[in-house]
Formats: structure tokens, C-alpha cells, sequence
């Protein structure tokens, strides 16, 4: 190009300077492109070199913990990191959807239905639960409803994959190593074979639920067999989770909580953490939601979920072992609500603050078809 035999001391035109600067930034978007692409091109190989020094790091931690070596390596093989584990780890709908949303969805005359019927056909099994542990039927099975649909979605991510990626990625890897170490430890002691071992992103399994730690800690035999197996045995399932409620301080007998009415313009105190005894909750003007006295024994928190404006309860200790299980306001109040259901209450007497409280499975359904 004549451009670049310029005789010394020429001063360039503008068509000329145009035309340098031009080049430059082609050469220069040229090679920021090239470089781009390696980067792309070794992002995944760089990902899995990573992942296999990881994977070398949990072998010895596991050894460490009594894990035979032999077993690691078994179910590790062929292990590779999973992206979409990372992903979901940022989604947590019980702290992002509004409650009434929530609720409504976990809380419909489907999952009602079904409750029902587990009830009965479980009636043997929850009876001797209910002696053993002292936890209240109705809870365990909406527990099991609103965790798995009744053992229907316990979570297709096999667990060591789920659980090897957030042990050498994302946010809270020491917890997960635990969790990973713990699960290598139920395959090792033969409570459950390694194709059973699948659930969520997190590494919670089973028909309730448990993550592994939960598992080596309170995970009960029910049925007899020698084995705890929260997957494929109902009763290990539903003993399982009266034995971590219990452990969680459930009190026998008691109520979670129930409906409440506020006095026009409420302003005192609320927040599940804030107990006080029911004469005060009386004094401050505060009756069940059908105007009768309150009752209970022991003190009580109000529990605003929708702030002044929705339905309002007093809750117990009880409601407190329900939150343990899953650290969720609405996750507890559907547990609760549905508990209720179940034994053949309504629907809450105060509306939530919305015109639009939420669909139902089956409205979602119809929904969709008709769209």
C-alpha cells in the first residue's frame, strides 16, 4: 500500500490518517479476538485440570475420614464438574417468590387430596411414629408433600456429581466436602446403593429430604430391615424426619400456631424470634381470628408473612422445628397450613394483600393448556 512508502518529512493527509488508524484498530480488534478465543478454547480445559486436582485433594480428605480409597474411586470415576449445580445455586424460590405465591402453590386441593390419602394408607406406620418420636402425623406427611410431592420428585442430579462441583467450586466448599465425605460413608456402610443416591442441586435426597450430614445423624430404621433408607422405604422416610423434628425440640401435643386477628392500625411488636407471653399478645388487643380469647401454653411470637396487611399467627416452638428443617418463613407456613388441611381445616380467613394470590397446580395446568 502506497501508504506505507510515505517519503520523511510528508505530512499525511486526513484520508491518509484515516486509513492508519483504521489498520490499527483492525489489527488490534484482530488480535483481541484471537486472544479471545483461546481464552474460550481453555476455559474448559482449564475448568477440568481444576477439577481433577480437586478431586485428588477430596481422595486424601476422605481417606482421612475412614473412607476406603477403593470406594472413592469407584464412584468417582468418570465424574465430571457440573455447570448447571453452580447455576442453581443462585435460586432459591422460598426466598424470591412472594408468600402468597408460595403457599399457593404447595397449599392446593391436589397436594390436599393426596395428603389424604397417604394418611390412610400410612395409618399403621405414622401411629407407631407418632408413639416412638411424638410427632404429629399431619405434619410429618405435609412435610413429605410439600418436600417431594409424596416421594414423587426427590431430585435427578446424582449426588456425588452435585456434590464434587460444589466442593471444588462456588460458595461453601468446606460444608460440602462434609456433605460429600458423609455420603461416601452411607455407601460404605451399605445403607443404600450408589444408583439411589440422587436429588437435588444441593445434595439433599431422599423422600424427605436429608442432606448426608442429617442422614449419619438422624437417619432412623422404621421398617426393620437393617438399613436406613430414606429413598425407597417410606417408613424409614417419614421415622427419619419425626426424629430430626424431635431433635429440633418438637414438643408433643402442642399446636404449631394459628390465625390471629390484629387491632385496626397494629403497630406493636412481631417477627418469629419475638416471644412474649400470651397475656401480653392479649393486652396488645391481639384474639384468634374468630374473636375467642388466645390459648396455648408456653410464650408465642406474631408472625406477620405479609407484613399488617395479610393474615397474621401466633406460633409456637413447634413452628420453630419446622423452620429448622428448611431456614424458610414460607416454607414453615405451608408446611403448617397444609398440616391443617390435612386434618380438615380451611383456608386462611384473612386474604394475602394482592389481587393476584396465586395459582394452583391445576390453574397452572389449565393455564398453559389454554395458552
Amino acid at each position: 500500500m502506497e501508504m506505507f512508502n510515505l517519503k520523511p518529512g510528508r505530512q499525511k493527509s486526513e484520508a491518509e490518517q484515516g486509513s492508519m488508524q483504521g489498520f490499527a484498530f483492525a489489527i488490534r480488534y484482530r488480535a483481541f479476538a484471537v486472544a479471545l478465543v483461546a481464552l474460550l478454547l481453555s476455559a474448559p480445559a482449564a475448568f477440568a485440570s481444576e477439577f481433577r486436582a480437586c478431586l485428588g485433594e477430596l481422595r486424601s480428605e476422605a481417606t482421612a475420614s475412614g473412607i476406603n480409597p477403593q470406594i472413592f474411586d469407584a464412584v468417582m470415576d468418570g465424574v465430571r464438574p457440573d455447570q448447571s449445580v453452580l447455576d442453581a445455586m443462585d435460586y432459591q424460590p422460598e426466598f424470591t417468590v412472594p408468600v402468597w405465591d408460595y403457599v399457593a402453590d404447595l397449599v392446593d386441593d391436589e397436594r390436599i387430596a393426596d395428603g389424604k390419602a397417604k394418611l390412610a394408607q400410612w395409618g399403621e406406620v405414622l401411629a407407631e411414629i407418632e408413639r416412638q418420636f411424638g410427632v404429629d402425623r399431619y405434619v410429618l406427611v405435609a412435610l413429605w408433600g410439600v418436600e417431594t410431592n409424596y416421594g414423587r420428585i426427590t431430585g435427578r442430579r446424582p449426588l456425588m456429581r452435585s456434590l464434587a462441583t460444589t466442593s471444588c467450586f462456588g460458595r461453601r466448599q468446606s460444608f460440602f466436602r462434609e456433605q460429600l465425605v458423609a455420603a461416601l460413608q452411607i455407601l460404605q456402610d451399605g445403607d443404600m446403593p450408589p444408583e439411589s443416591l440422587r436429588g437435588s442441586w444441593a445434595g439433599a435426597f431422599g423422600q424427605t429430604q436429608f442432606m448426608p450430614t442429617t442422614f449419619q445423624r438422624l437417619a432412623v430404621d422404621v421398617d426393620g430391615d437393617g438399613r436406613r433408607n430414606i429413598v425407597d422405604s417410606v417408613p424409614d422416610a417419614l421415622g427419619s424426619a419425626a426424629n430430626y423434628l424431635s431433635d429440633a425440640g418438637w414438643r408433643s401435643g402442642e399446636p404449631w400456631g394459628y390465625e390471629v386477628r390484629l387491632p385496626r392500625d397494629y403497630k406493636g411488636p412481631s417477627g418469629r424470634r419475638d416471644r412474649r407471653p400470651l397475656a401480653e399478645w392479649t393486652r396488645l388487643g391481639i384474639r384468634t381470628i374468630d374473636g375467642a380469647p388466645l390459648t396455648g401454653d408456653g410464650r408465642a411470637a406474631l408472625f406477620l408473612p405479609a407484613d399488617e396487611e395479610g393474615p397474621a399467627f401466633l406460633v409456637f416452638r413447634n413452628f420453630d422445628a419446622i423452620h429448622s428443617y428448611n431456614p424458610s418463613e414460607s416454607y414453615t407456613l405451608s408446611i403448617a397450613h397444609l398440616s391443617d388441611r390435612l386434618r380438615g381445616g380451611g383456608p386462611f380467613k384473612t386474604p394475602w394483600p394482592t389481587d393476584d394470590p396465586g395459582l394452583s397446580r391445576a390453574e397452572r395446568l389449565e393455564l398453559q393448556q389454554r395458552l
